[in-house]
């Protein structure tokens, strides 16, 4: 009796942090301090995430500078749930690709999302990724989820 007088408060708080408070969701954050900061550095030009629905939710943002070059990394879980991140770096690809791929990934094929070409990489146990070289900065976004959340994220740059 006295641990079923225990347990009803503790579902009820259990109950209400799920269904009242949304903790089952991933907590989103701000992203502007990171992408100020890349565009700010002026390394290269930087594409902005505009037009994502609610259901993406940004969990990480950070720019740095190290490995040679300046990195803007964000993390989203896409409304499926999977994780999606989007890099933007001015590490050499020689560096970049294996440090973020694995060194097996291999390019599977092309695609071009909003008239801008992507190469599409197998990447680490259940991932793939679709990268973007340019002269000036590499894109690349990876993630758990469907080849569709990444081009729904790649669509979104501008």
């Amino acid at each position: 009796m006295s641990l079923l007088a225990i347990m009803v408060p503790v579902a009820l708080m259990v109950g209400f942090y799920y269904f009242v408070l949304d903790g089952g969701k991933p907590v989103s954050i701000d992203i502007s301090p990171a992408i100020a900061s890349a565009r700010a550095s002026g390394a290269f030009p930087v594409l902005e995430p505009t037009g994502l629905g609610e259901d993406w939710r940004p969990t990480s943002a950070q720019f740095r500078t190290a490995d040679g070059g300046k990195t803007l990394r964000i993390g989203y879980v896409s409304p499926a749930g999977a994780s999606v991140l989007l890099i933007e770096s001015t590490v050499t690809t020689e560096t970049l690709l294996p440090a973020e791929l694995t060194t097996s990934a291999r390019p599977i094929s092309s695609v071009t999302v909003d008239g801008r070409q992507w190469q599409s990489y197998s990447a680490r146990d259940n991932e793939t990724a679709l990268v973007q070289l340019a002269p000036e900065r590499t894109v690349i976004i990876v993630g758990t989820g469907e080849p569709d959340d990444l081009r729904v994220l790649a669509d979104s740059l501008g």
